[in-house]
């Protein structure tokens, strides 16, 4: 063998191995990647807080006061909300099964004849509704929601053990990134063949909108659930901590938000002949939704995340149907990196590939 060609083949075994070794450790510890990407996200969120301890402590002393921060703050209310919420999915899983929310809804629309009005108008145009149709789709979608979200919860507290050990194994990832962070990502960024200001904006960008998404979007969400919520209760509709938390969930979601769930309620409300309490359920969504959309979450996003919303609306939906709970945080960390890896490509590379005219 000429001395000429064996630089490259020494070059393309090590290559051959390298891959073989980071395909083995992805292996090993995508079973955690979960924890891995979630203790990220918290590390971005918290570290703010780490660094404001470091200034009256030696590092590792503040990562752990930070770690014991995210526990209380996270890990119990977390263990006080699933019982709560396990029984109220139930509750309305088994009154769409056993056909106690079916009867409400007939009684409900043969009280207000709201549907034969509702008739009278698309008659002209040759459709029908039938109240049977109707109390179906609306008793499947309760038997639905209510059964998944009850499974979640059972979930967790039938799995309570390894829920325990899954938060502490996240937490020591916080510890550690909190404290070798900066060391991490050199690590990362030596072994990237990108240029260091690419590296850094990839970085930068999904810093960013891990913290939208935790800090401004949770945020956010856990105002609009604790109001939506509280409204439930106060005008003595059930399950207000289940719809609370669906409203939570749904306020991560531009475009519909909680009025998939506030409006429904205040249509009910008038057709029970509530109108005082549906009016305020309408204007209280329009002044609460208004604020935090359109004030709130500019005020602190700023321009810094610049992702168009109808994008952060499928990437959300897209998440949750492949990841579960966690597609929130995954889908719109997914588009961030599509959306920075195109600008570099825009920057950088788009006049190498494309040839000369």
């Amino acid at each position: 063998m000429s001395e000429q060609h064996r630089p490259d083949m020494i070059l393309w075994f090590f290559l051959v191995l390298f891959v073989i070794s980071i395909f083995l450790l992805g292996w090993l510890i995508w079973p955690f990647i979960s924890i891995i990407v979630l203790g990220a996200v918290f590390t971005g969120v918290f570290r703010p807080v780490y660094t404001f301890f470091t200034r009256a402590m030696r590092p590792s002393f503040a990562s752990m006061v930070t770690c014991l921060l995210i526990f209380l703050v996270v890990f119990i209310p977390i263990v006080l909300f699933v019982g709560i919420l396990s029984k109220e999915a139930f509750d309305l899983y088994r009154m769409a099964r056993d056909a106690v929310l079916s009867e409400e809804i007939k009684t409900l629309f043969e009280k207000s004849r709201v549907l034969d009005r509702i008739n009278l108008v698309l008659n002209h145009f040759g459709i029908t509704l039938s109240g049977d149709e109707l109390n179906s789709v609306i008793s499947d979608i309760a038997k639905t929601v209510g059964f998944y979200l009850y499974e979640q919860a059972s979930a967790i507290a039938s799995n309570a053990l390894r829920f325990l050990f899954d938060f502490f194994l996240m937490l020591l990832v916080i510890y550690f990134l909190l404290i070798d962070g900066g060391e991490i990502l050199s690590f990362i960024e030596n072994l990237s063949p990108l240029p260091a200001e690419q590296d850094t904006k990839l970085f930068q960008k999904f810093k960013e909108m891990a913290g939208t998404i935790l800090l401004v979007n949770g945020f956010a969400g856990m105002i609009q659930g604790i109001f939506g919520g509280s409204v439930f209760a106060f005008f003595g509709l059930k399950s207000p901590v289940l719809w609370g938390l669906i409203m939570a969930i749904l306020a991560f979601l531009p475009i519909v938000g909680i009025g998939v769930v506030f409006i429904p309620a205040a249509i009910y409300l008038f057709l029970s002949g509530r109108i005082g309490a549906g009016i305020f359920f309408i204007v209280s969504y329009v002044v609460v939704s208004g604020i935090v959309e359109y004030y709130l979450k500019p005020k602190f996003v700023g321009r810094r995340v610049q992702i168009h919303v109808l994008l952060v609306f499928l990437s959300i939906l897209g998440g949750l149907k492949l990841f579960g709970i966690l597609g929130i945080i995954y889908g719109p960390l997914i588009a961030t990196a599509f959306l920075t890896l195109t600008d570099i490509y825009h920057a950088s590379y788009q006049k190498l590939v494309e040839p000369e005219r």
